[in-house]
């Protein structure tokens, strides 16, 4: 591999570096405590295996409020189908393990 090909490849591990710190730094500071342990305890312990098509859905996520997010989450609230992805039922699947162990 040529040095270009090299700096390339390191130019875009650094900007996806810079993006999982990002959207870290995003799931750690909500507003809502219950919301930063939630999101931040789940997004710390997965997102070094998240491809780009997976941080892409974690940032349309972190989009809705965190009162509409505890709410489904605990089960208050029903889940509006365009929330009840994938994603959704992985991190309540997490925090449901965790809390059965």
């Amino acid at each position: 591999m040529d040095q270009s090909a090299q700096r390339e490849d390191q130019n875009k591990n650094n900007a996806m570096d810079n993006r999982r710190k990002r959207i870290i730094f995003r799931c750690h500071h909500r507003g809502m405590k219950e919301m930063d342990i939630m999101l931040g305890g789940y997004v710390e312990k997965h997102i070094a295996q998240m491809d780009d098509g997976e941080l892409d859905e974690l940032e349309v996520f972190l989009q809705h409020h965190d009162q509409d997010l505890f709410s489904w989450f605990i089960g208050t609230k029903p889940v509006p189908d365009e929330a009840n992805t994938e994603l959704f039922q992985k991190i309540l699947n997490y925090y449901k393990d965790k809390t059965e162990t």
